[in-house]
């Protein structure tokens, strides 16, 4: 099948950015710094991220990164225009000021957000309260030998129904911890409003909800450890894998990973050399029933930029030999849908910037799964308020994903 080109070709032959220092660079300019490029495209976002630095978030073609400032003089001297607003490491101070006494606690004034611990609780209760449509079990352990806890909500929980199933992944990256809350919404929602709220009702009756609220849970303990922020992304093997990075589908083939394990995004030795990733792709592979793989839908939440994103990340391209222009314009108008319904952008993927080895790709690719991600709130982030938005925050845009969330789960009953 021939390939619908996007008409973005400036990236194809980029080339990985030196990281050393060229002449005339700012001397003063020390630690890691936070940085902003304004009216980027995809090409140009795609060139940032091929340097090694730390993508935050994007809004309005500006791209927020953490870089080393050896890093950032390399893409000035690449033509960009890039503008130090601040130093990462003092904003994690100023963003958790006081040191808790309990190691594994989030930073004073953020107790909202739940720790392993906590959240393991509220899933162990929403079983005991609702064991006729829940149950709790694991998809395998983390690097660090923590449960990645998998709940399963449907209304003969028991038994493995002929009904189209759902799955929702939360926190692949370990600082955001928004989307474990996102995840602890579905789960509350879908078990506390059974039989009161009709749609809920419906959608419990006639689908097989699987709900991981941390796929990364030994980097957001690590995170917070001390009860202070510390900016981590990656799990907590040797020196941290991108667990976004890591699935096997078009693994490190195009430059939208790192090879260097003190890269932010760096993608691991091998495909799923990471115990996580490899735990949650041998459960979507167990859902292969009769030769039919039975979860059709999927969203993976993560943070920030309010981004409603679908495959493919490791090509420009609308469709191609894995995705027909029937299926592209499926995932489009699924995703249109659901931004409508949360105020998010929906866009491809790679229109952000080149990923390989994500999630959503290796989905669709080996499974045919209708897999999107969300970057949740906020749109831009302020300093560090873009991973770590204030516990306030967390009803209020949880909430905001309710139709969504519906959206997909009704979606997952029609066929392509």
């Amino acid at each position: 099948m021939g390939t619908l080109r996007r008409g973005i070709t400036a990236a194809a032959g980029l080339l990985l950015l030196a990281t050393a220092v060229p002449a005339g660079a700012a001397p003063h300019e020390s630690g890691r710094g936070l940085y902003e490029v304004r009216g980027t495209d995809s090409a140009e976002r795609t060139t940032i991220a091929q340097a090694g630095v730390d993508v935050w978030g994007t809004h309005d073609g500006t791209l927020t990164f953490a870089a080393e400032p050896a890093q950032a003089q390399a893409l000035r001297g690449r033509g960009l225009d890039v503008e130090k607003v601040g130093d990462v490491d003092e904003l994690l101070v100023e963003r958790s000021p006081g040191v808790r006494a309990a190691a594994d606690e989030f930073p004073a004034g953020d107790e909202g957000y739940h720790t392993y611990g906590e959240l393991t609780e509220v899933l162990e209760q929403a079983v005991a309260d609702h064991g006729d449509i829940a149950s709790l079990s694991s998809v395998g352990d983390s690097h660090e030998g923590r449960a990645l806890h998998l709940i399963k909500i449907s209304d003969n929980v028991a038994q493995d129904e002929d009904e189209p199933e759902v799955l929702f992944t939360c926190n692949q990256h370990a600082r955001e911890h928004l989307t474990t809350e996102m995840c602890l919404r579905i789960v509350e929602r879908f078990t506390d409003e059974y039989g009161s709220d009709p749609t809920v009702t419906e959608l419990v009756d006639s689908r097989e909800i699987y709900v991981i609220p941390t796929v990364n849970p030994d980097g957001a303990e690590y995170d917070i450890e001390g009860g202070r922020y510390k900016g981590w992304r990656k799990n907590r093997q040797d020196s941290g894998t991108d667990l976004n990075r890591n699935w096997g589908y078009e693994w490190g083939c195009c430059g939208g990973s790192s090879g260097s394990p003190s890269s932010e995004t760096y993608r691991g030795p091998s495909a799923f050399s990471a115990p996580e990733t490899t735990a949650v792709a041998s459960f979507v592979d167990s859902r292969v029933v009769g030769g039919a793989q039975q979860i059709t839908a999927h969203i993976d939440f993560h943070s920030y930029s309010e981004l409603v994103l679908w495959p493919y990340g490791y090509t420009y391209d609308d469709s191609n030999d894995t995705m027909s222009p029937e299926e592209a314009k499926r995932f489009q108008e699924v995703g249109e849908a659901l931004a409508a319904s949360n105020g998010y952008t929906p866009q491809q993927s790679s229109d952000l910037y080149i990923t390989d080895g994500s999630i959503n790709d290796w989905m669709w690719a080996e499974h045919g799964i209708l897999s999107l991600t969300f970057e949740m709130y906020p749109a831009g982030g302020g300093g560090l308020d873009g991973f770590y938005p204030p516990d306030e925050r967390i009803e209020p845009e949880t909430q905001r994903n309710d139709e969504a969330v519906e959206i997909l789960l009704t979606e997952a009953g029609n066929q392509a």
